[in-house]
């Protein structure tokens, strides 16, 4: 009896048209696949024994394939024999569709068996791929990405097989693809042609060239992974799985070049999974399946009629740029040697703000470059920058303000060669020379945000002005006025505690960057960019409520005093792909909170001094701790969970929660002299609060006392620094 799932190919074949060649060539691509896999994994037991351990890298899914379609567990060599012999016994010679649909289903399992002998000879020291190209796809990959593909942020899955009859053409196929923000998988042939024509393949750009030959399978494991992360889906629920396939991944399979039996073989599995088949060669009648294994010769229409036959319409805004553009590029590194210029960043002066404006205040669609354009620079420039981005919407809040602002670091970085952190005044851009040469302007920075938040924000945002200052006059003019509206914000925190609201919310935004790494926003504890507040990701989940910030209940308390909860926990497992188990949110010494990159602040422990040193962005120079912001960065930043040190916002310093269980505010002996003074009122005040005096902030010594532990402690000593008498930190 048919499944509801497989009554979908029901009368798809017209009565007469049976291609048989098609399933004669699928049934011996199965037989071989499955032959191949046979010996390999006779070779293999023989060799090993069959209790030897047989897993993929880095992940929780065992052999993905056979655990989401089969629902077993699959952890040494010995479970696959029955595995491979009860595929082969529902492989049937009758040429009908519903036993190639049923070949291709084993010729899936054949290809996952081969590929997972391949890595027992794996090791993290010996990687069996040389960059970029990918092999088999972690489970931290696909949560960095899987959530957009499975809410359409990225449109569908392309999986390109095979060789291309046109280089230029399968260039152009991709950078099609790219734009539309399709994630990629390329196997076989086609990658070396890519990467002949210098396309831009790798994690970075969710464009994955996985292998050649049964390496395809590495595409569909993905995929069922997807389902089970995402979707819910259970372990060994076939037909759930496959609706879930069809409903929500949108993948299809261009197949490219002339046709192999085993690659066909795997077609047919795509095709028993809800995934269509689009060709270059001419097939006869014999080898069409309307809609499900067809021909489309024309790589300039081909893209075009798989998003038809997989219902896919994109609802973005069509740009005119110089430049690719697309998620495909968020995840994009610009290095030194590759930039033209920078902005930013301690550097120079820089800052970016979304203001709210009257229906009289704004002309749509505007782009304004108010001093030298990019190519007025020179290449190695590094300028003051200032963004401006006016909004007019009849539902437009001021307390959208911040959300919308914090997301022109992901607008901005989906253009190819542009490349964002950090936000507000702490911003750091750079411009590759690649993108120049193609004749990127500042200008197209604006077109990008104009249409992003057109599109991201239909429900507030009406009109889009945007105006980029590359004069150092303007913007230290409205860095001012940038840096009011700022404090603004916060001060509309200022009467909130964690104690009066019943739920917390997640910040999920840098997980591009930092794929294991989550923030938890409280009313007295802002995001590590310092951007994202309580009332931040409030309005941004009112906003979008399947957008990066979540609702997180506070239940289950566990220890209150240090910032843990039962719930909190059980969150942050399962944003920081099973990574960290529990968090103190008032901690910096016991489970503390990870960081991902665009932290204001560093803070890192001085055992000599009994207290805690925090340094900035800005502050280029040596800290006490022997390490400079930079090194500090890229030891505490990525997700990691190091207790003793830790990436904060500037205001969280001054807040009561400031690592409350490790002793608070009077634990800071030393801090830049820049950022004293930015928070000195509110220090000053704190200070009273805590009971360590109004003068306390003079007793914190920086850069002007000394840079190591023994010039600062005598400095303590004299101003008889709290820290110094409190309980030992370690």
């Amino acid at each position: 009896m048919a499944s509801e799932f497989d009554k979908l190919f029901e009368g798809v074949i017209p009565e007469g048209k049976n291609p048989t060649k098609l399933f004669r060539e699928t049934y011996h691509g199965t037989i071989t696949a499955l032959s191949y896999a046979e010996i390999l994994l006779s070779r293999a037991i023989r060799k090993y024994g069959p209790n030897h351990p047989v897993s993929y890298p880095d992940t929780a899914y065992y052999l993905p394939v056979i655990r989401c379609y089969s629902g077993e567990e699959v952890t040494k060599l010995g479970d696959l024999p029955p595995i491979l012999n009860r595929m082969r016994a529902m492989v049937r010679s009758d040429l009908t569709f519903e036993n190639a649909r049923t070949a291709g289903w084993a010729t899936w399992y054949a290809a996952e068996i081969i590929e997972a002998l391949r890595y027992l000879e794996y090791t993290p020291e010996k990687p069996l791929h040389p960059d970029p190209w990918t092999g088999f796809i972690g489970d931290p990959v696909v949560r960095k990405y899987g959530i957009k593909m499975v809410d359409w942020t990225i449109p569908g899955e392309a999986i390109l097989l095979g060789r291309a009859k046109d280089s230029k053409a399968l260039v152009k196929l991709v950078q099609d693809l790219m734009g539309m923000g399709f994630m990629i998988f390329a196997c076989d042939e086609v990658v070396e042609q890519l990467l002949e024509e210098n396309v831009k393949l790798g994690i970075d750009y969710i464009a994955f060239p996985v292998g050649n030959f049964t390496q395809v399978v590495h595409a569909a494991n993905y995929a069922l992974r997807a389902g089970m992360m995402f979707g819910g889906v259970k372990p060994g629920l076939l037909d759930e799985q496959r609706d879930y396939q069809r409903r929500r991944i949108r993948a299809f399979i261009l197949y490219l070049g002339e046709h192999d039996m085993v690659k066909t073989a795997a077609c047919m599995g795509a095709i028993f999974t809800g995934f269509p088949v689009i060709t270059d060669q001419p097939l006869a009648e014999d080898e069409q399946i309307p809609d499900w294994f067809f021909t489309v010769e024309d790589y300039s229409k081909m893209v075009q009629v798989a998003m038809e036959v997989r219902g896919i319409k994109l609802t973005k805004i069509k740009l005119d740029l110089p430049i690719n553009f697309g998620p495909a590029f968020e995840g994009e590194s610009i290095r030194k040697g590759d930039m033209y210029v920078e902005m930013g960043g301690s550097r120079t002066m820089a800052f970016e703000l979304v203001r709210s404006v009257g229906e009289d205040q704004i002309e749509d669609g505007k782009v304004e470059v108010i001093g030298p354009e990019i190519d007025e620079f020179k290449e190695g420039d590094k300028l003051p920058f200032g963004t401006i981005v006016d909004i007019y919407g009849r539902k437009m809040q001021e307390d959208y303000e911040g959300v919308l602002e914090r997301r022109i670091h992901d607008f901005v970085n989906y253009g190819e060669g542009l490349w964002h952190t950090a936000q507000r005044d702490i911003v750091w851009l750079r411009v590759s020379k690649d993108a120049v040469a193609k004749g990127a302007k500042f200008k197209n920075m604006g077109d990008i945000l104009i249409a992003k938040m057109k599109e991201e924000f239909p429900a507030i945002v009406d009109r889009v002005q945007v105006t980029i200052l590359t004069r150092e006059d303007l913007v230290e003019q409205y860095i001012e006025e940038a840096r009011k509206r700022y404090r603004a914000r916060d001060d509309r925190l200022a009467g909130m505690t964690d104690e009066a609201v019943d739920v917390f919310y997640s910040c999920n935004l840098c997980q591009s960057f930092a794929p294991n790494h989550s923030c938890i926003v409280t009313p007295e504890r802002l995001g590590l960019c310092g951007a994202v507040s309580w009332l931040d990701a409030k309005a941004s989940h009112e906003i979008n409520p399947v957008g990066p910030n979540e609702p997180v209940t506070k239940e289950g308390v566990i220890d209150e005093h240090k910032g843990m909860w039962k719930s909190v926990n059980e969150y942050v497992y399962n944003a920081t792909n099973h990574s960290l188990e529990e968090v103190n949110i008032y901690s910096m010494l016991e489970n503390p909170m990870t960081s991902c990159g665009c932290f204001e602040c560093i803070m890192a422990i001085l055992p000599e001094c009994n207290g805690i040193m925090i340094t900035t962005r800005e502050h280029g120079g040596m800290t006490p701790c022997g390490m400079t912001f930079s090194t500090l960065a890229g030891m505490v930043g990525g997700g990691t969970q190091t207790p003793g040190f830790m990436g904060v916002g500037r205001r969280y310093i001054a807040s009561r929660k400031f690592i409350r269980a490790d002793g608070g505010l009077g634990r800071v002996v030393w801090m830049p002299k820049e950022l004293k003074e930015y928070l000195r009122e509110e220090l000053v005040k704190r200070g009273a609060e805590e009971g360590l005096g109004e003068d306390f902030i003079d007793k914190i010594a920086d850069e002007t006392v000394g840079t190591t532990v023994e010039e600062i402690l005598p400095y303590l000593e004299e101003k008889g620094h709290p820290a110094l008498t409190m309980d030992p930190l370690m």
